[in-house]
Formats: C-alpha cells, sequence, structure tokens
C-alpha cells in the first residue's frame, strides 16, 4: 500500500451539503461586499417582492438574489437588458451548490456614473474648505428684505410667499427668477447670485425649487452654482426638492431647510409669537416702570423730608432749643459751683494763714545761695578740665609742627615763585633763593663752582 495515501479510517469525507457549506463559509469569509456592473437578464418578481435575475457581459453571468427590504428601496424599475450597478455579497446556495451574489443595492449603470462624478466632485469641494461648518454664518433674526432665487412660475415662490405673508408680513421680498432645470440653469443661478450679492439690497437669499427627479436637479450640483454659494457675501439659505433630496449647495450654504415652505419659515420669526412676546415685554416694561416710579416716589419724599430737616430755620430752632436747655443748665449749675469755689477759697486761707511770705523768702534765699555755689564750683572744675585738654592739644600740634623742625637748625628753602626746592641741582647759578629759618627769612643767590655749576 502506498505511505502517501491515507486508511480509509483516517480520511475526512464530506457530504455534499457539508461540501457546499464550507465553501459558503469561505466564500463570505474571504469577500466582502463588492461593486459589481453588468447586464440583466431573466428578471424575475414573484409575489413574495423577492426580485430574482442573472447579471452577465459577453462572457460569463452569475445569478442574483435582492431580497424584499432591499428591493423595496429602488428608485426604478429594473428590466431585462438594462445595465445596473450592484453592491453585492458573494455566497453560495447551498441546496444547489450554485454560488451567486446577494443584491443589498441597486442603481442604474448610468445614474451611478452620474453619482460617482458627483461623489467626486463633492470630495474635491470638500478638501478646498467649502463645506466647512466655521464657514457658515448665522441668519438675521428680523430680515428687512430676502431675495428669492428661483423660477418664477414653479409652486416653491407660491409656497414661500404664502408661509412668509402669513408669518411675517413685514419683510420685503423680491423674486430673482431663474430657470432651476436644464443646460441653461446652472449659468443663469450663479450669474444671479453674484448679481444679488453685488447688490447690497437684501439681508438673506433663499435658492429654492420644488421637488423633481435626480435629473431636473442637476443645477444645484453644478461646481460653477455652488462656488456662487459659498462666495456669497450674503447668508445664503438653500430648500432644494424634498426632505429626502439632497444637492451640494446644501452642504455649501449657511443653512439647508428640508422644502421651501420650511426655508419660509426659518428665515422669518412667527409674527404671532411676537405679539405675544411682545404684550408680555409690554406688561413687563409697564409693571417695572410702575415700581420705578413708586421706589422714586418714596425716594422723594425722603429727601423731602431731609431737607425739611436742613432747613436753616429748622436748625436755628434745634440750635435755639440746645441754647436755652444749656442757659437752664448753666443757670442750674452756677449756685453750686460758686459755693464749692468759696469753699475751696476759705480752706487756702486757712492753708496760707500758718505760712507767712517772710518765712517762703527766706527759704527761697537760702536754696539760691547754695545753687550759686554748687554751680560756681562745677565752672571751676569743668574750666580746669578744658585747659588740661588745651595745654595737651598744642603739645601734640607743637610735635608735629614744621617750626618745631626748624628749631633743631633745619631750613626750608624756596624759589622766587614761593615753591619749594628739593634738591641741589635744580637752582641755577645766579639765581635768587628764600631760606626759611626758626626766627625768620633770609636771601640766598646761587653761586657758581669751579666748573660752573650752581652751589
Amino acid at each position: 500500500m502506498n505511505a502517501s495515501v491515507p486508511p480509509p479510517t483516517a480520511r475526512d469525507v464530506l457530504s455534499p451539503s457539508s461540501l457546499n457549506r464550507l465553501v459558503r463559509g469561505l466564500l463570505e469569509d474571504a469577500m466582502a461586499l463588492l461593486w459589481v456592473e453588468g447586464e440583466l437578464s431573466n428578471l424575475a418578481r414573484p409575489a413574495s417582492g423577492h426580485v430574482y435575475f442573472t447579471l452577465k457581459d459577453a462572457q460569463a453571468q452569475v445569478r442574483c438574489a435582492m431580497f424584499r427590504p432591499r428591493s423595496q428601496t429602488l428608485r426604478f424599475v429594473p428590466g431585462d437588458g438594462q445595465r445596473v450597478l450592484l453592491r453585492a455579497r458573494v455566497t453560495l446556495y447551498e441546496p444547489r451548490g450554485d454560488y451567486q451574489l446577494i443584491v443589498e443595492h441597486m442603481e442604474d449603470a448610468g445614474a451611478g456614473a452620474l453619482a460617482r462624478a458627483l461623489e467626486e466632485l463633492k470630495a474635491r469641494l470638500a478638501a478646498e474648505g467649502l463645506f466647512d461648518a466655521a464657514r457658515r454664518r448665522a441668519l438675521p433674526a428680523y430680515p428687512r428684505r430676502i431675495g428669492v432665487i428661483t423660477s418664477a412660475s414653479g409652486a416653491a415662490i407660491r409656497d414661500v410667499l404664502n408661509v412668509l405673508r402669513r408669518r411675517f408680513a413685514l419683510v420685503e421680498v423680491e423674486l430673482l427668477p431663474v430657470p432651476v432645470q436644464g443646460k441653461e440653469a446652472p449659468a443663469a443661478i450663479a450669474a444671479m447670485l453674484q448679481r444679488a450679492c453685488r447688490s447690497g439690497r437684501y439681508d438673506v437669499l433663499l435658492l429654492t425649487r420644488g421637488g423633481g427627479a435626480n435629473e431636473d436637479l442637476a443645477a444645484f450640483n453644478d461646481e460653477a452654482v455652488v462656488r456662487g454659494v459659498a462666495a456669497c457675501t450674503v447668508p445664503v439659505v438653500t430648500a432644494v426638492g424634498h426632505e429626502i433630496d439632497f444637492t451640494l449647495v446644501d452642504f455649501a450654504a449657511d443653512l439647508r431647510a428640508p422644502t421651501p415652505s420650511a426655508a419660509a419659515e426659518l428665515l422669518v420669526p412667527d409674527a404671532a409669537l411676537l405679539r405675544t412676546r411682545l404684550t408680555r415685554l409690554r406688561a413687563q416694561l409697564q409693571h417695572r416702570a410702575a415700581q420705578a416710579l413708586q421706589q422714586l416716589a418714596q425716594r422723594l419724599d425722603a429727601w423731602q423730608a431731609r431737607l425739611h430737616n436742613q432747613h436753616p430755620a429748622q436748625r436755628l430752632a434745634r440750635a435755639r432749643e440746645r441754647l436755652q436747655s444749656l442757659h437752664a443748665r448753666l443757670r442750674a449749675l452756677l449756685p453750686a459751683r460758686l459755693a464749692l469755689l468759696r469753699a475751696r477759697a476759705q480752706q487756702l486761707r486757712g492753708h496760707l494763714h500758718g505760712v507767712t511770705l517772710r518765712n517762703r523768702l527766706d527759704t527761697a534765699r537760702a536754696r539760691l545761695a547754695a545753687l550759686q555755689a554748687r554751680q560756681q564750683q562745677a565752672l571751676r572744675t569743668l574750666l580746669r578740665q578744658r585747659q588740661a585738654q588745651l595745654e595737651a592739644l598744642r603739645r601734640a600740634l607743637h610735635a608735629v609742627s614744621p617750626l618745631a623742625t626748624l628749631g633743631r637748625g633745619y631750613a626750608i628753602v624756596f624759589d622766587a615763585e614761593g615753591g619749594i626746592v628739593r634738591t641741589a641741582r635744580t637752582p641755577q647759578p645766579g639765581q635768587a633763593l628764600r631760606a626759611r629759618l626758626a626766627d625768620g627769612d633770609i636771601s640766598l643767590i646761587v653761586a657758581p663752582d669751579a666748573r660752573g655749576k650752581a652751589r
């Protein structure tokens, strides 16, 4: 027996159902959702709501199934021979062993190309920052004039005017007519946006149209229109199509409304609510004004009372009353004070009676003589101290005096200008000098020596 072939007991034997289940798991694990494009054939739509068909090209075909929850989202009616774009996952139908695609999304291939181009444009404009939330501006709370860029014959302008008239009739509305679909629509809308922004007439602009197919809304996905909305210096509100419709101008606008009527409601306040609020504010203002007047009246009464109390006549009256009160107190205290002073004087008179003036004078003289003697003694002592200090200073000064040096036989020699001659080489023969000795000055003449030098 060949050793490379396992014995029958060691082999893994699969049934067809096990094999199909294994292959299905491998397919679903290995392949995620895919985009597949091809032509429809053998399309069937049974009562269950599921859609079964074959997707083919010139060389091959594959079975496909789109179950009811997904098929109900189709925005077109598929038919044989139609070229479609599918987003599907690969699986295996185990009972027959057929691999197939379970379709999650289907769109017309032509529409799919447009959608891809639209996504590419959206990504490019977003990369330039045209859709940044930071660029969006707040709408004016009470706009005075609104410019509506839309078709003059469409239902959108009627809906907008009806809502604005009902909510806030004071606002001015100007229709800026443009075609909203067709080849000429993008250029006309972009030009109207630029003209409206330059005019400076409008507080806010509304770019709107009613619902329609994707082809009808193409003008609002045009790059020139999107850039015109982003470049506008006036806040722009967009309301294009139905609530489920989104166009590129919605991302560039300052605000996107789901419908034209909803946009009109967002643009202006509700007059009824404003009236209610104004009524409430008026009542609050009247109440606060009444309170303020009451407080002012109370303050005025207080100021009048203070002014009355500070009036000169009132102050004089209070001063007069106080003076009278003090006068009465003085009259009441004066007799008692006089009696006290009389008693004190009598006491002092008795004290002075025992001490005569002569005794006091003798005592004062003796005390003055003692003080004079002490003062003279202190002056003599101080004088002797100062004389001793002066003699010490004189001796110290004499010790460092140049005159003391001269007394020991030295002399100081000066030239004619009074400068001190410090060396024998300085004088010239015949030059007059002056020598200072301890007891006076003598004049000198420098005599030449045998060599003609001064000496």
